[in-house]
């Protein structure tokens, strides 16, 4: 069997030499000269000539938006009411707020304005009470600034806040009845604050204010309210206005902490230069959590230190679930 395959390997290297002597030819190129053949078809070369074409111009009709804006509109309802054998107990109550935020932002090149309106109104009413308030604010802010570095500006701004309805305190006579007394009331106290400084900017979602030039007036326009509030606000006795020059900051925080859950919290803090131990510190801390498309369950509080109001410190908190649209959608 060996010697059958050598004798075809033989066989089939014998005629693979024997057909490339076949096709090849063994010629020595020393001592010729070999012309390449050029080819027989005409060839032409044609010139590119490049030359301009002329177009009408046409108009966009688009134009840059460099504001944006968000409003929210909403109410809350809340109702209580028992049969007259009812032996668990319980006050026939209702209680009706609303609320308006708007907020708008101007942004170009190194520039910016915001402005932001809070509008707060809310009443209840108990079964054999007065009817008491359980929230009542006006708010204005408007901030212009100018970018200074990536994360810090140089801004001026301007706010007004007030409150729409009297504010009462509330006791008891010797039959027991309720009797409310006077404390507040629109434009006592109003607030109208002016500030120039600096403000660290490093995201979308937290700011803070310094304030290094800072003036407030607060009016006091009722000037017998003093009768029913010796603190008047910290306004004199008998006049309905008062200016402090201060260091304020001003600290914002607004984002989306979990689907469908937003954290909003500000802080100010201001401190007059002629009294540099009496600080005021106001928290408003506001929690939203949105059910559906037009439902939303609200939780708000708010922390006070104002010695010209009170000594201690004053708090508020509300929990409601109202009916809320926002704009744009």
């Amino acid at each position: 069997m060996k010697k059958i395959v050598l004798a075809f390997l033989f066989v089939a290297f014998y005629f693979s030499a024997v057909a490339q002597k076949k096709d090849s030819l063994n010629i020595k190129t020393e001592n010729y000269t070999l012309d390449l053949i050029r080819n027989p078809l005409p060839t032409r070369t044609i010139p590119l000539v490049f030359e301009p074409i002329s177009t009408s111009t046409q108009v966009v009709g688009a134009k840059i938006n460099y504001w944006t804006s968000k409003s929210s509109v909403g109410i809350n309802l809340n109702q209580a009411s028992f049969s007259d054998n009812w032996k668990g107990g319980g006050v026939n109550s209702l209680a009706i707020g609303g609320l308006i935020n708007h907020k708008s932002e101007y942004k170009k090149d190194n520039y910016s304005y915001a402005r932001e309106l809070i509008l707060q109104y809310g009443k209840i009413r108990n079964r054999g009470q007065l009817q008491k308030k359980t929230t009542d604010r006006i708010y204005l802010d408007n901030k212009a600034a100018v970018q200074l570095s990536k994360n810090w500006y140089f801004f001026a701004s301007i706010n007004f806040e007030s409150q729409f309805d009297n504010g009462y305190a509330y006791s008891k006579d010797s039959k027991g009845s309720e009797v409310a007394t006077l404390t507040s009331r629109f434009m006592s106290p109003g607030y109208l604050t002016e500030s120039l400084g600096f403000e660290y900017r490093p995201n979308k979602y937290f700011s803070t204010r310094i304030g290094t030039g800072t003036a407030r007036q607060t009016f006091v326009l009722d000037k017998e309210l003093y009768k029913t509030n010796p603190k008047n606000f910290g306004v004199k006795h008998g006049d309905n206005f008062k200016n402090d020059l201060a260091f304020q900051v001003v600290t914002n925080y607004d984002k989306d902490v979990m689907e469908n859950t937003n954290l909003k919290a500000k802080y100010n803090m201001f401190i007059p230069y002629d009294n540099l131990g009496h600080i005021d510190h106001r928290l408003d801390i506001t929690i939203t959590a949105k059910v559906n498309r037009y439902l939303n369950v609200t939780l708000t509080g708010v922390g006070l230190y104002d010695r010209d109001t009170d000594l201690k410190i004053q708090a508020s908190q509300t929990l409601a679930m109202g009916f809320v649209v926002v704009f744009p959608r």
